[in-house]
């Protein structure tokens, strides 16, 4: 049997699990009235469920590098007025922090592009957002134990 007549039934039941976590996350932010779901935060959501064994999707990585999104993105925010040049800026000092701190994520690039073009107030951003990362890596989890066949996510938490 050819591999790749095999590989979209075996992604079919990641788009479920990718669609059930970004609606929960979409409802949470109906429910307060501040938006959680972030385009950032959909496109970890498609990383992490369609590649849940590589180093990109593990847990630290998509925690820790959205936090460092946020930072780099209020850090520019700081001097700098929003613009996209800014914006550039700070999703490029995103992936280099994440490289640096060997938590690689690209969506938090954009995280940090959203900071700088959106300037939401930290107070409230950076714990939803704190918040929506756990319940990716949450939903990452029960979609691996629920799916038959499905590889173990994570490979590691830490």
């Amino acid at each position: 049997m050819n591999p790749d007549s095999v590989l979209p039934r075996r992604r079919a039941p990641g788009a479920g699990a990718v669609t059930a976590v970004l609606l929960v996350l979409a409802a949470i932010g109906v429910m307060i009235g501040e938006p959680v779901l972030i385009p950032s935060l959909a496109a970890s959501a498609g990383v992490l469920h369609s590649t849940p064994t590589l180093p990109v999707a593990q847990p630290r990585s998509v925690v820790v590098a959205h936090l460092l999104g946020a930072g780099a993105g209020y850090a520019v925010l700081a001097p700098a007025q929003s613009s996209p040049w800014s914006a550039a800026l700070a999703g490029g000092l995103t992936f280099a922090a994440t490289a640096l701190a060997r938590t690689p994520h690209s969506p938090a690039c954009a995280t940090a592009v959203v900071v700088v073009l959106q300037a939401p107030a930290p107070a409230r951003f950076v714990p939803l957002l704190l918040g929506a990362t756990v319940i990716l890596v949450l939903a990452g989890f029960v979609a691996s134990r629920v799916r038959p066949g499905a590889a173990r996510y994570p490979v590691r938490w830490w």
